[in-house]
């Protein structure tokens, strides 16, 4: 069975997919800006540091925060101090977010909608700190895997977030400029790795997960909800006007 990741893939790379090549585009973040996960990923990372008698951090909540699998689980193990291998804490929080995704997936208000309308204008892409499984997960149980035209994990780049790796693969692939392409992201590590890759930044900050001002500060706006994201406002930053 093809995977969300192999049709894309495969629909991407297509040559006949060379006329987006000229167009402007709009890549999303997933955790915090279309799912409402990061309190999901908090839990369970806190529950297996307390199962392993571990004290958690003050600042461990916003270090792993949009942040790729390799850099949290290693950030898990050394810091943390859970007494496993990155690879092995990986594995098991993965697994406990995929238990949480079929309980219940936890869109934000008014992300299919957000997508949709920004879909009918622009090619729309997605630039995630979750693994492949996740993104997967939520791209085939709704719309948005009709919508998405890319989608990368930025652990299938070089280099994570808070690099630009995985704005500028999903640029690529979507065939766009970095220059006429805006970022939509939450956390201080996305708001970077955009902003490093030269696109126009959109912040929508939750307010249980503050960002530090000098993040807040590269965003060219800040947005207190997805409903705010009109195709007006991208228009004008796309357009240089903002």
């Amino acid at each position: 069975m093809s995977t969300f990741a192999d049709a894309r893939s495969a629909k991407i790379e297509d040559p006949a997919a060379s006329y987006l090549s000229h167009m402007q585009a709009v890549i999303f973040d997933l955790d915090g800006v279309l799912v409402e996960s990061e309190h999901l990923w908090d839990q369970v990372r806190r529950a297996m540091a307390a199962d392993a008698g571990r004290a958690w951090p003050a600042d461990a909540t916003p270090a792993m925060q949009g942040v790729g699998t390799a850099d949290w689980s290693a950030y898990m193990a050394d810091v943390v101090g859970v007494p496993a291998a990155p690879e092995a804490i990986a594995d098991r929080v993965i697994a406990a977010m995929v238990d949480r995704y079929a309980e219940r997936l936890p869109l934000m208000p008014g992300a299919l909608e957000a997508v949709e309308r920004i879909a009918r204008r622009w090619p729309v892409g997605l630039a995630s700190g979750s693994p492949r499984r996740l993104i997967d997960a939520v791209m085939t149980a709704t719309p948005l895997g009709k919508l998405v035209r890319v989608a990368v994990a930025s652990d299938e780049v070089a280099a994570n977030k808070p690099a630009p790796d995985v704005y500028l693969e999903v640029t690529r692939r979507l065939g766009a400029q970095a220059e006429e392409t805006a970022a939509i992201e939450d956390s201080a590590s996305g708001l970077r790795s955009a902003h490093a890759a030269r696109l126009r930044v959109v912040a929508i900050p939750q307010p249980a997960f503050p960002q530090p001002p000098d993040a807040l500060e590269l965003a060219d706006a800040v947005l207190h909800s997805l409903d705010d994201l009109t195709v007006d406002l991208v228009s004008t930053l796309l357009n240089g006007a903002g």
